[in-house]
């Protein structure tokens, strides 16, 4: 028998983590964005285009709203108030070995239930560190579906020469997970 990882839902500072990353976001209604996906497919006679309709996250959100959110974290968490937004990057540190991976992942859930966002690109420095966000997404599929409802979602890691994974990213509305590195 296989031991299986359990994870722990509710700790605290785990809790607080996510709780300070859709707090960002506080003010933002539920909604996306639609574009189109056009693929180039040639034929002996012509060119032919296939689109579809692609879906994307929309933040209606205003710089301001955001700094005021954000100021408001800080000083929940004892941090001096940011005077002004630098850029859209936000960070979120923690200690190594407090579950960073699970509490992003958490968050992307809870991102998705609370602001309806569906597409999420995790970016890590290295393959190594690439390899194992995704098996831990593997081995955490089961603990969020049964966290969140069962909501659906995909993930994969960003393959330049599979190019199919990122169109379904583009196209589907459910929660996408594309993994990549820098």
């Amino acid at each position: 028998m296989a031991n299986k990882i359990h994870f722990e839902p509710n700790l605290d500072y785990q809790i607080q983590a996510i709780e300070a990353v859709c707090g960002l976001f506080r003010g933002q209604e539920i909604c996306r964005t639609e574009f189109t996906v056009t693929k180039a497919a040639v034929n002996q006679t012509s060119s032919m285009f296939e689109t579809d309709l692609g879906i994307g996250n929309r933040l209606t959100l205003l710089d301001e709203e955001l700094l005021a959110n954000l100021n408001d974290i800080q000083l929940r968490h004892g941090l001096m108030p940011s005077a002004s937004l630098a850029s859209g990057d936000f960070t979120v540190r923690m200690e190594t070995g407090t579950g960073k991976t699970y509490v992003y992942l958490r968050t992307i859930f809870e991102m998705n239930k609370r602001f309806g966002f569906t597409k999420f690109v995790i970016v890590v420095p290295s393959v190594a560190i690439k390899e194992g966000v995704f098996h831990t997404i593997e081995t955490a599929a089961e603990h969020l579906k049964t966290l969140y409802s069962g909501a659906p979602f995909d993930f994969f890691i960003y393959d330049s020469a599979k190019l199919s994974p990122v169109r379904n990213f583009a196209t589907s509305s459910q929660i996408q997970i594309m993994v990549m590195t820098v």
